[in-house]
């Protein structure tokens, strides 16, 4: 299994763990005003379906394959320590990117002191489960060396 296979699958495995914290953050009613699918929508004036489906496609695709990249170039290291220190990128660039231009602030500041450690908690959930899934489908399915595959004769 190719690393680009390997990150979208283990993205989509924490993206579902990280959506599942979502919603029972949402039926608990913790910290109501912090809400990553409301904020998406009000981004990009898009409905609730579509706002899910980026958090899915950025969590899936985006965040996946930079996860394969990176291992691909940086091979040593514990699977779920990777995962980890990326979460925490993801999160920061989270902090940075995604909140000032969903009018919620540098690191959320309009939105609460809750922002930061929430978000920080949820991403690093999703990195652990996005290493440690990688590292399970590195063990189970390892990339194939074409330099040891038999040649057809």
């Amino acid at each position: 299994m190719s690393n680009s296979t390997k990150g979208m699958t283990a993205g989509f495995i924490a993206t579902v763990v990280l959506s599942a914290l979502l919603m029972l953050k949402s039926t608990m009613a913790l910290a109501p005003h912090l809400n990553i699918i409301y904020l998406l929508t009000q981004m990009g004036s898009i409905g609730t379906v579509a706002a899910w489906m980026d958090h899915f496609i950025v969590g899936t695709v985006v965040w996946g394959l930079l996860f394969g990249a990176l291992d691909a170039v940086y091979e040593k290291g514990a699977y779920w320590l990777k995962g980890l220190i990326f979460g925490i990128f993801a999160w920061l660039m989270m902090m940075i990117l995604f909140l000032p231009l969903a009018k919620a602030g540098f690191f959320g500041s309009k939105i609460g002191l809750e922002a930061p450690l929430v978000t920080l908690l949820y991403h690093i959930v999703y990195g652990l489960v996005l290493g440690g899934t990688y590292g399970l489908l590195s063990t189970w399915m390892p990339l194939k060396d074409p330099a040891r595959s038999p040649q057809k004769t």
